[in-house]
C-alpha cells in the first residue's frame, strides 16, 4: 500500500457512505477474502484493508463509486474480482432485482434471538435478501415491549448496541434503525397466522431449542405465512449445517434445516482443513465452555446430571455432542471423534481443545501456516480465525465473528498426534454463522421466486 496512514485514512472514511448506500438504497453487500465491508467503523475498515497492504485504496474507492452508479444484479460482490477486472462495467452490467427481499421471523429472543437481530440490523450492514419482520415470545409481563427493547440495547456481554431501539406500543412493535418489528405473543406456534400480519413466504429461525425433530418444528412450516425453517441448535432428521463447509449440500428442498451448534460450527471449519491436507485417523473434543441459561446459578434441582450446581462457582462436567455431529458436515469423520464439556465460571467465550492422532506426521509451523491460510482465504475467512498474541485470554473474543480461532501460540504436535485450541465466542460468533446461512437460503428463495415470475411471464 503506497499511501500514507492518514491519507489510507481519508479514503477509508469517504468510502462508508458508498458502502452504506450500496447496502441501504441496493441491498447489496461488499466482501474482501469473504469478509464483508461494515459501513458503520472506519477501525473495522482500516483493520481489514491492513491484513492486505498490496490494494490501492483509491483504485477501491473507485471501483466502490462505479459499482453504486451502476448497481449489479448480485447480491454480494467480491471486491477483489472487480478489482482484478479491467473493465468493471462487465460486471456491473446488468441492472439490479427488483424483487422482494424475505421477510425473517424470530421464534424466540433469547440471548441467540436477540444478536441475531443486532447482527441483522447493525448499522452500515446489510442481509442480502432478507429483512427482520416479526420476534415472537411469550409476553413475560406488562411491560414487556420496554423489556425486550431494553435487552436488545444493553447486554452485559456485548456492551449498548450502536443503533437506535424504540417501542411502538401502539402496533406492538419494536422500531429497529427505523425499521418497524413486530413482536407477536404466542406460546405455540400452532396459535399464530403470520399472514394476517402481513408477513408471507418468511423464514422462520427457531431459537428456543424446544423442538429438535422434524415433526417437532413442521408445526412452524403448517402455519400461514412461513416458508422454510432454521433451528439454531443440533437437529434430528434433518440436514446439520456449517456454513463455510456444508451448506454447497443445501437444496430448495430443504426447509427445515439445522444450523448445528456453537461448538461444532467452531471445530467444523478447521477440521475440514486439516482432513482435507493430512487425514484425521481419531481424535478428541474437549470443550472448556461458558456457562449457559440453562444451568442453575445456584444449587437446585435440574434435569441434567451436574447442571443443577451453581454454573458462577463451579467448573462443571457435561456432555457434548459437538464432535459427533462434526461427521454431519464432513461424513469421512464418522465415528472417528468423541467428545466431552467442562461448562466453567466465564459468561461468554469457550476454547475447544482438539486432540488428533493424524495419518501423516507434520508440525506446528505447517499447522498454523495452513490454518492462518485458511483464515485469510475468501472460502473460510469467515470462520477461521487466526491469533498469533502472546497475551490472549478469553475476554479478547468477545464480539469475534469468525466460528472459531485458532490459538497458534498453544499448537502442540508431535509426530501425528497434533493438539490445537480453538477459541470461539459461542453466542456471537455463532449468530454470525447463522445469519450467514439465513442469507444464503433467503438468496436461494428469491432465486426460485424469479424463475417462477420468468415462466409465468
Amino acid at each position: 500500500m503506497t499511501n500514507t496512514w492518514l491519507q489510507s485514512l481519508a479514503l477509508v472514511e469517504s468510502m462508508i457512505p458508498l458502502l452504506g448506500k450500496l447496502g441501504r438504497e441496493h441491498s447489496v453487500k461488499v466482501q474482501l477474502a469473504g469478509q464483508t465491508l461494515m459501513a458503520d467503523s472506519v477501525t473495522g475498515l482500516m483493520g481489514i484493508f491492513d491484513k492486505h497492504p498490496e490494494l490501492d485504496l483509491t483504485q477501491v474507492y473507485q471501483v466502490l463509486e462505479q459499482a453504486l452508479a451502476s448497481p449489479s444484479k448480485q447480491r454480494v460482490l467480491a471486491l477483489e474480482a472487480l478489482l482484478a477486472e479491467a473493465d468493471v462495467q462487465s460486471i456491473l452490467a446488468t441492472p439490479s432485482s427488483e424483487g422482494e427481499t424475505t421477510p425473517v421471523v424470530l421464534y424466540g429472543f433469547g440471548r441467540i434471538g436477540r444478536l441475531l437481530a443486532r447482527r441483522m440490523c447493525a448499522l452500515g450492514h446489510t442481509t442480502p435478501g432478507m429483512y427482520l419482520a416479526a420476534i415472537v415470545v411469550r409476553k413475560a409481563c406488562d411491560n414487556d415491549l420496554a423489556k425486550r427493547a431494553s435487552l436488545l440495547k444493553y447486554d452485559s456481554v456485548h456492551g449498548t448496541y450502536d443503533g437506535l431501539v424504540k417501542v411502538d406500543d401502539t402496533n406492538q412493535s419494536l422500531i429497529i434503525n427505523g425499521q418497524a418489528v413486530k413482536v407477536i405473543y404466542a406460546s405455540d406456534p400452532a396459535q399464530v397466522d403470520y399472514a394476517s400480519h402481513g408477513i408471507k413466504r418468511a423464514l422462520l429461525v427457531d431459537n428456543t431449542g424446544r423442538w429438535r425433530d422434524r415433526d417437532g418444528l413442521n408445526v412452524h412450516l403448517q402455519r400461514p405465512g412461513i416458508e422454510r425453517v432454521v433451528l439454531t441448535a443440533p437437529g434430528k432428521e434433518m440436514k446439520n449445517i456449517v456454513f463455510g463447509v456444508n451448506d454447497g449440500d443445501l437444496t430448495k428442498s430443504d426447509r427445515i434445516v439445522s444450523a448445528a451448534s456453537c461448538t461444532t460450527n467452531a471445530i467444523t471449519p478447521i477440521l475440514s482443513v486439516l482432513e482435507k491436507k493430512f487425514g484425521i485417523e481419531s481424535g478428541h473434543v474437549e470443550t472448556v465452555h461458558a456457562y449457559t441459561n440453562d444451568q442453575n446459578l445456584i444449587d437446585n434441582i435440574h434435569k441434567g446430571d451436574r447442571r443443577g450446581r451453581a454454573a458462577g462457582m463451579n467448573m462443571v462436567m457435561t456432555e457434548t455432542g459437538a464432535a459427533k455431529a462434526v461427521s454431519k458436515a464432513i461424513p469421512s469423520l464418522e465415528g472417528k471423534l468423541s467428545g466431552s464439556a467442562i461448562r466453567v465460571p466465564v459468561i461468554n467465550v469457550s476454547i475447544a481443545v482438539l486432540s488428533l492422532t493424524l495419518k501423516e506426521a507434520t508440525s506446528v509451523e505447517v499447522i498454523n501456516q495452513l490454518l492462518q491460510n485458511a483464515s485469510n482465504s475468501a472460502e473460510l475467512s469467515g470462520q477461521i480465525g487466526f491469533s498469533a498474541e502472546a497475551d490472549a485470554v478469553s475476554s479478547d473474543f468477545i464480539g469475534s465473528e469468525q466460528a472459531g480461532i485458532l490459538d497458534s501460540l498453544s499448537t502442540k504436535v508431535r509426530g501425528n498426534q497434533a493438539t490445537l485450541y480453538v477459541w470461539y465466542d459461542n453466542e456471537y460468533g455463532y449468530s454470525c454463522q447463522v445469519v450467514r446461512l439465513m442469507e444464503k437460503l433467503a438468496q436461494a428463495q428469491l432465486e426460485s421466486e424469479s424463475v417462477r415470475e420468468e415462466q409465468a411471464a
